[in-house]
């Protein structure tokens, strides 16, 4: 939970914030960020019960992705409704182990918008992919406090049931107290194969390789940071108005494109500075041949 970043989009309610904080405390969050808070909300929830320690360590931001800049997945939740979705969508369970497994290797943003609205289409544009908390047809909606402290408990009970799982034993760690290699191999053998045996009994026949393909990113190493993956999709944007691809006027609706494609691409750390470096000097070349001909 040390790599888990919660972030709240457009709150105004002090009572929301303040409960949001406390769920953090209860179950082991501690990196609260908000984005455009009401300033009502965000001056009188810094006095909220029990919660002191979070929200004085809590930061705000402007935008979206400044408060995302240095973590390696983001995830969005939603109630659905009559939303017509564009990401993959997980239920809270399915997506507790995808998170934890992250968390083991990147920070992870948890995003949770306005309580009257939640998150729109162009805030969603920075997130991997959704999480719903399964509730009745009828009344999907949650209060925003409620909703934290729900997803938050479920994420803290996966690291309880770890240890119960070792018959209450801690497992073996090193002496900077990570787990040591064959402790984590191990651990991360049985998250993949209870991942696969989970999906394949919701899903039924052929789950177990869309199990796989959707593990897939998760073991194959660092994941680039969001702050990156603007700078590439601020690259790319250039070259295509250079190239007269994409049109002026067009440029926002482009930029939300580009911002959702790249997040589907799941582009590894290192690849990341190699291509934004790559796409830099075509900027570059592009920009000095169209002056030249001028």
């Amino acid at each position: 939970m040390d790599h888990l970043v919660v972030v709240l989009v457009r709150t105004r309610n002090p009572l929301n914030l303040g409960a949001v904080a406390r769920a953090m405390s209860n179950f082991g969050a501690a990196e609260l960020r908000a984005v455009e808070p009401y300033g009502k909300a965000w001056r009188e929830a810094r006095s909220a019960v029990g919660a002191g320690e979070v929200l004085a360590g809590a930061k705000e931001f402007a935008t979206i992705a400044a408060a995302v800049e240095d973590c390696s997945l983001v995830v969005g939740t939603t109630s659905v409704g009559n939303r017509e979705l564009k990401h993959p969508l997980h239920d809270l369970t399915e997506a507790v182990p995808l998170l934890d497994e992250r968390m083991r290797t990147g920070r992870v943003a948890l995003l949770f918008g306005s309580e009257k609205w939640g998150l729109s289409n162009e805030e969603l544009s920075y997130c991997h992919w959704l999480l719903r908390i399964p509730t009745r047809e009828e009344h999907r909606s949650m209060n925003l406090g409620q909703a934290a402290a729900v997803v938050l408990y479920e994420m803290g009970r996966t690291g309880a049931q770890e240890v119960q799982s070792k018959g209450g034993e801690e497992p073996e760690r090193n002496a900077e107290g990570h787990r040591t290699g064959s402790e984590e191999k191990k651990r991360r053998k049985a998250l993949r194969e209870n991942r696969i045996r989970s999906v394949e009994v919701e899903q039924g026949e052929g789950a177990g390789i869309k199990a796989s393909a959707a593990l897939r990113d998760l073991t194959a190493g660092k994941l680039a940071e969001m702050g990156v993956l603007e700078r590439i999709g601020e690259t790319l944007l250039e070259a295509l108005v250079t190239s007269g691809y994409v049109g002026p006027r067009k440029t926002e609706l482009a930029e939300e494109k580009l911002r959702r494609m790249l997040r589907r691409f799941s582009i590894q750390a290192a690849d990341a500075e190699v291509f934004l470096g790559m796409m830099r000097k075509v900027v570059e070349k592009m920009k000095q041949r169209k002056d030249a001909a001028k």
